[in-house]
């Protein structure tokens, strides 16, 4: 990967070089997510679930639509069974992988892949099986006439680096990249474009160990809901959050009834009137926000902050039993990635996890890899994640160095807009393996030209 390519801002010009290029597929290939779309373009042309799914009212295996269109807003994805060919972040199933970049390629992206490079995303320490059959899909199956495969982490960095230019991740070409996405969470030291594997940490923990949790949490306390996938997905983004203070936020989540700061109630779709689920009162949704104001605690006790419940509230809320609430779950979802080991996990909290992968770089990189933190991942959109994660971290550093953490943007789409500039890169076809190399040399030789 080039040092420090030079690349248009992304509110500027960006799809400048595009039609300046060959046609360079850019795949962010994630367990949960595809995004998918054409280099040198801001924002990717299909951000789609990476699987195949079966509703109730279908016979047979369909794809998803993309997420926030029309059809998939009217399709019921209720007790939906799910076929995914990711599993734990690596691909196990590389037939239902075809099956859905065969429907991507043709349906949303419209390329003809015979005359198109692909940029291609893949996890650190991939095994050499999986790549073999990860490069047999590429060039034997869509026959791309080139490919390179890039670390998510490398490209986040490239893309907050030409973002802010005169930024300390510009200067100094370093930084500590925390992606935590749909199958585990990394911590990567990144120094002048390439990761440092001797520095890579991993919490094997992930936005979908979050949701199988929530699903437990639910399916004890109110309803089943252990074949609901999708929903839980839904409820956990629009309702979880960092908690600040566990302890205090553990007491205030006992209160009865409406005086609970954390209540909410989560209607679920009836296949009638609605086909998703919704927040019945989304202010209450926000109601947590108050617990970071002291001013209700005198003494340490807690003190009322909600009118109590009345005639009427009960009332509106027994209308329908087919809904849930949810008080302490909210934040003991998300409290997993800080504290695994409440739950009986043999794994380091994120903070920890952090200052290992830092401790294990040079120690003349460790002040700026602790002042160039880069929050990326689906994960990190949970509310007061990062200010959580500083609190964590600050005990755990040397009083001489600043703790600065950086949340992207739109942390589901930053990896993606880090391929669409490299693949802007007018080096980018030199970087890549061709296809007549890939038949003459197989895949272990021509892997060695990514080694990063």
């Amino acid at each position: 990967m080039p040092l420090h390519p030079t690349f248009p801002l992304p509110d500027e010009s960006i799809s400048a070089f595009a039609g300046a290029m060959c046609s360079v597929v850019v795949l962010d290939n994630g367990g949960g997510l595809i995004k998918a779309g054409h280099g040198g373009d801001l924002d990717p042309t299909a951000v789609l679930p990476n699987c195949l799914l079966r509703p109730l009212s279908s016979k047979k295996f369909l794809h998803p639509d993309p997420l926030h269109s029309s059809s998939a807003a009217a399709l019921d994805l209720t007790s939906a069974a799910v076929r995914r060919p990711i599993d734990r972040g690596y691909l196990i199933n590389a037939d239902l992988q075809r099956d859905i970049w065969a429907h991507l390629f043709a349906n949303h992206l419209r390329v003809s892949t015979s005359s198109s490079s692909l940029l291609l995303t893949e996890p650190p320490f991939t095994l050499p099986s999986i790549q073999r059959a990860t490069d047999e899909l590429v060039f034997e199956d869509f026959n791309f006439k080139s490919l390179y495969v890039a670390d998510s982490a490398a490209l986040v960095h490239l893309y907050e680096a030409s973002t802010s230019p005169q930024g300390l991740v510009s200067k100094a070409q370093c930084s500590l990249v925390v992606d935590c996405g749909f199958s585990f969470t990394h911590a990567v030291p990144v120094f002048q474009n390439f990761t440092l594997n001797y520095g890579v940490k991993r919490i094997d923990l992930g936005g979908k160990a979050l949701t199988n949790y929530l699903k437990e949490l639910v399916s004890y306390r109110s309803i089943s809901v252990m074949d609901e996938s999708f929903l839980m997905d839904d409820v956990k983004e629009k309702l979880c959050f960092v908690s600040l203070d566990v302890d205090r936020d553990l007491q205030l989540a006992r209160k009865p009834g409406w005086d609970n700061l954390f209540r909410c109630t989560y209607v679920l779709p009836d296949g009638v009137s609605h086909t998703k689920g919704f927040v019945k009162d989304p202010e209450a949704a926000r109601r947590y926000l108050k617990s970071t104001d002291e001013s209700h605690l005198i003494g340490g006790t807690i003190i009322d902050v909600e009118k109590p419940e009345s005639a009427e509230d009960r009332k509106r809320i027994d209308l329908t039993k087919n809904e849930f609430d949810l008080t302490n779950e909210r934040f003991l979802v998300p409290e997993m990635i800080f504290q695994p080991a409440d739950l009986g996990m043999n794994q380091a909290g994120l903070a920890e996890c952090i200052v290992r992968a830092i401790n294990s770089c040079h120690p003349h990189l460790h002040p700026v890899l602790y002042e160039s933190i880069i929050l990326t991942g689906g994960s990190t959109l949970f509310p007061q994640f990062a200010e959580r994660l500083e609190r964590e971290l600050r005990p755990l550093v040397p009083d001489y160095y600043q703790v600065k953490i950086t949340t992207q943007q739109d942390p589901i789409l930053g990896v993606w807009r880090g391929g669409s500039l490299l693949a802007s890169s007018p080096d980018f076809e030199a970087m890549c393996v061709t296809k007549a190399e890939y038949e003459e040399m197989g895949s272990a030789r021509c892997r060695r030209r990514f080694l990063r």
